[in-house]
């Protein structure tokens, strides 16, 4: 058999359309011609090629509304057209031709294909022109009968955390809306009262309630809110006309607490429709805009059944033409635990900061939490013009999403910088590393540039450097093991690539371009200032090599992805000196971290404040405080955690951040 496709480009390079045809044109090349204006949506154009006798039954206005109408309405594209054997070859100079062919298209319901027969007769011209009928539209298709589209929607996949806590599914919220035939005659009144109360323009309700598809017992929705707004509905339902309905909606019972982490859906737009051309999509669709349901939406979105019907003049169902089932979306469970998110987020609720937990033997993330947020439910609901002003113009930026960014790490590096000396070589745990006083330069060579310290101790090793923070210890540790030797080390820990995880984090990295470029900037990036930059989740992820035996996890946060992502970052002995000396950081009475320590389990752990200045003469430049710490002793539930606030200069520093990250590690770990 020989086969034709239909396209645009294949067909406008095969042949020249005709619209009258021509006198020496056959049958097929007239019906190719014809199918490519049917596959560019062309319907007015087709209208040409009818025979008289078709004119006469249907005008070239109402031919291309019923094409556009269902086809359309099918959701048709792709069309292709093949042409079948004849059973025995007729002649070519008759006048009369059938022209068997199959059509195929994608619509809305799956692939529709069909085989046909296109009859064509000579006018009196001796041109072939097509005897139409409403069945070359769709087979079994008359001229009294139309075509309906059927939906049936389905359900987005829900979002649980690690207990099957639900974090985003279906919840219920109040439409309200207008019923124009319980409108006063005068209705400027009750207008303007419903739209000073739902924050919209007066011109966006009169628009609504002009729509063609309105009449007077029509309800006419007009804005979404939370159900909780009972006094607002109080208020709405005393305006003459408000009816107030309940309607499904997405919903996150955890609202800011889990704003980053969840994201929020919308409608899609016209351009992300266009983008998403042929996967399921339609114009009432709801799209995943951030978060997991952002990243998820393959998984979460559902795909809606549809049924392509032929309906007679009465309306009764005459033939189904195509019917495709719907398909729920899948449900996703994430590693999250909502009980320790929720702590964490009340201890960081009014700063700007984040927090991240994870079990640091497997690499399950248990917490992602981003401070300021807002709520997801809003975006849901949708924004009022003042309402979306606020939310862009607050300082303290809600849709910012800290725990994705890098930070100035600060002393937390401390130990980081000390197993990679030991890894390397360069760096004697035991060894007293001498200095007299707060300040420290390597050699006159670095002019007027000092490392300082805050708090002299008699024994500099590098576990009393841990416990008192020693900026001078390990930026002596950093100059000892060279550049190179440093860069490699910070390499071979993921800096400068973005860590396989499902949320896309910004690479840690260091220097300019991957290069420290002064003996000085060396120094001060082992104390994690100079240049370095450490994402939040990727500090956790070091810090499990310290529990590992010098191996990295992987993080993950969907049940059953983890594993090892960095083998042998340090030596096992290098990550079990740094451990111990952590855990004396905790336990040790005198060392900052000592607010930390309990009595019923036992945790390793370290501050940092970083500083972010323009130089060293900088006194004004704002403080990040930072804690991370881990438990694996003494308790069933061992946890890893960093986390981070900004501007904490004149609130304590690093002390500000202790409190907040062990009412999260005491509920978890089962302390106090």
């Amino acid at each position: 058999m020989k086969r034709f496709v239909c396209g645009i480009l294949l067909l406008m390079g095969l042949f020249v359309l005709s619209g009258c045809g021509k006198k020496e044109a056959s049958p097929e090349e007239l019906f190719l011609e014809y199918a490519s204006l049917l596959a560019q949506g062309r319907y007015e154009e087709m209208y040409s090629y009818l025979t008289i006798e078709a004119q006469e039954r249907i005008d070239q206005e109402t031919f291309g509304t019923r094409y556009r109408n269902i086809y359309e309405g099918m959701g048709a594209s792709d069309i292709r057209i093949s042409f079948r054997e004849q059973e025995k070859e007729g002649d070519k100079k008759a006048q009369t031709r059938l022209v068997p062919y199959t059509l195929t298209m994608e619509t809305v319901a799956g692939e529709l294909s069909f085989d046909m027969s296109a009859l064509f007769k000579k006018n009196e011209e001796g041109v072939y022109k097509m005897e139409w009928e409403s069945q070359d539209i769709l087979p079994g298709l008359s001229g009294t009968d139309r075509v309906r589209v059927v939906t049936t929607p389905a359900d987005r996949g829900r979002i649980f955390d690690r207990n099957q806590v639900m974090l985003a599914g279906e919840g219920t919220a109040s439409s309200v809306g207008l019923v124009p035939g319980k409108l006063p005659e005068d209705r400027t009144e009750a207008v303007e009262a419903l739209a000073e109360l739902l924050e919209v323009s007066p011109e966006k309700i009169e628009t609504a309630l002009g729509a063609g598809w309105v009449r007077e017992d029509t309800f006419v929705p007009i804005r979404t809110i939370s159900r909780d707004a009972q006094e607002l509905e109080k208020q709405l339902l005393e305006i003459p006309g408000v009816l107030i309905t309940n309607v499904p909606v997405r919903y996150y019972p955890f609202g800011k607490k889990a704003a980053q982490l969840t994201g929020y859906v919308q409608n899609i737009t016209a351009e992300e429709l266009e983008e998403r051309l042929g996967q399921g999509y339609h114009e009432n669709s709801l799209l995943g805009k951030a978060g997991a349901e952002r990243i998820y939406e393959d998984i979460l979105r559902p795909r809606d059944g549809y049924a392509i019907q032929i309906l007679d003049e009465e309306g009764n169902l005459k033939s189904l033409v195509l019917e495709k089932e719907p398909r729920n979306g899948e449900d996703v469970t994430l590693t999250i635990d909502i009980t320790l998110q929720q702590y964490w987020y009340q201890e960081l609720e009014g700063e700007r900061g984040c927090a991240v937990g994870m079990d640091p033997k497997s690499g399950a993330v248990l917490a992602l939490v981003s401070t300021p947020a807002y709520d997801p439910n809003d975006f849901v609901m949708g924004y009022t013009s003042r309402a979306w002003e606020e939310l862009n113009n607050d300082q303290g930026q809600p849709l910012y999403n800290r725990f994705l960014s890098t930070w100035v790490p600060g002393s937390v590096m401390k130990p980081v910088v000390g197993a990679l000396g030991i890894t390397e070589g360069s760096l004697d745990p035991r060894e007293d590393v001498k200095n007299d006083g707060l300040r420290w330069q390597k050699d006159s060579g670095w002019g007027d540039y000092y490392v300082t310290t805050l708090t002299d101790y008699p024994v500099k090793n590098l576990e009393n450097a841990l416990i008192y923070s020693d900026n001078i210890y390990f930026a002596k540790a950093a100059v000892e093991m060279g550049a190179e030797k440093f860069s490699a080390g910070l390499d071979r820990l993921g800096f400068g690539e973005e860590p396989e995880f499902d949320f896309s984090l910004k690479p840690s990295s260091y220097g300019s371009g991957g290069a420290i470029s002064s003996e000085t900037e060396l120094a001060d990036s082992g104390y994690g200032q100079g240049k370095v930059l450490v994402n939040p989740l990727h500090l956790a992820c070091i810090y499990s090599a310290f529990i590992n035996e010098g191996n990295m996890v992987k993080p993950y946060l969907r049940e059953g992805e983890g594993g090892i992502w960095k083998e042998q970052v340090f030596t096992p002995e290098a990550a079990e000196i740094v451990r111990k000396a952590l855990c004396r950081a905790v336990e040790e009475s005198g060392g900052p971290a000592h607010e930390a320590w309990r009595e019923t389990y036992r945790l390793g752990g370290k501050t940092g404040t970083a500083e972010l200045k323009t130089s060293q003469e900088d006194r004004d430049g704002e403080e990040l405080g930072w804690f991370a710490g881990f438990c694996t002793e003494d308790t069933d539930h061992p946890l890893l955690g960093v986390m981070m606030i900004e501007d904490v200069g004149e609130r304590g520093g690093s002390h500000t951040v202790i409190p907040k990250m062990m009412k999260g590690f005491d509920a978890y770990c089962g302390g106090n």
